[in-house]
């Protein structure tokens, strides 16, 4: 779904979006890898590890111009409606899928669940963070939300993408003005699908894995011990920035 505007401000939007994507690029030196199936035009949902307040510009930047069309970040309210400009870049230049992550869960549309499938079941493709916010802790991977799992087991069709963006929290560091250029990699695994009878903890352990296996070889040395999968199937796998 195009974002609504006036002409002069889509076109600004469409500047904007070009200027982001192609800096980005530029300072990370942006490398993408995909896996055997390669980008596919199918609706998706790419679940990737998050880092960095720029993870959802840099996954979204790897994707083909066609499918970047087609593809909605899925975004915290709270940190992307703080002010007019953040506002402008969340909705008009990346028409990202505002969630309130504050919402106690339940029926409705401020369930970030509900937000979710109803974009999925528009057609949209979404990039998510099943971490559920950003890790700055010393752990590789923090626990997945069970969110990414009551997706899939409602929107079998779709396709649930693992994405690994390697470097970016070096790239912006916390705290940091300005960022560091670095190189950066995306790499996009196979698709993960429930398989049947699969209960949510089958099901996140192996979504978690499938982050891990994406580490570059230098990363894998210390194998983390895989922390226990969220319990409340409220919680959500939307953005941390």
């Amino acid at each position: 779904m195009e974002p609504d505007g006036t002409s002069p401000r889509r076109w600004l939007a469409a500047l904007a979006r070009l200027t982001i994507v192609t800096g980005a690029s530029l300072i990370t030196g942006l490398r993408y890898l995909w896996g055997r199936t390669g980008p596919m035009a199918n609706q998706t949902v790419y679940f990737a590890n998050h880092t960095s307040h720029g993870d959802f510009v840099l996954l979204w930047a790897a994707l083909p111009p066609d499918l970047r069309t087609l593809t909605r970040p899925v975004a915290g309210e709270d940190y992307w409606n703080t002010s007019a400009l953040r506002r402008f870049i969340g909705r008009d230049v990346f028409n990202a899928l505002m969630i309130r992550r504050d919402a106690t869960g339940g029926p409705g549309s401020g369930d970030p669940l509900v937000q979710m499938g109803t974009a999925l079941a528009a057609g949209d493709s979404l990039i998510i963070f099943p971490e559920g916010t950003r890790n700055t802790s010393e752990e590789v991977l923090l626990p997945l939300k069970s969110g990414i799992y009551h997706l899939s087991r409602s929107f079998g069709h779709v396709r649930f993408v693992p994405v690994w963006i390697e470097n970016l929290k070096r790239v912006l560091p916390k705290g940091a003005l300005l960022p560091v250029p670095l190189a950066c990699t995306v790499r996009f695994g196979e698709p993960l699908a429930l398989i049947p009878q699969e209960d949510k903890q089958q099901f996140l352990r192996r979504a978690r894995q499938a982050l891990l296996d994406l580490r570059p070889e230098y990363d894998r040395e210390a194998e983390p011990a895989p922390p226990a999968p969220a319990s409340r199937d409220t919680q959500t796998p939307g953005s941390g920035a």
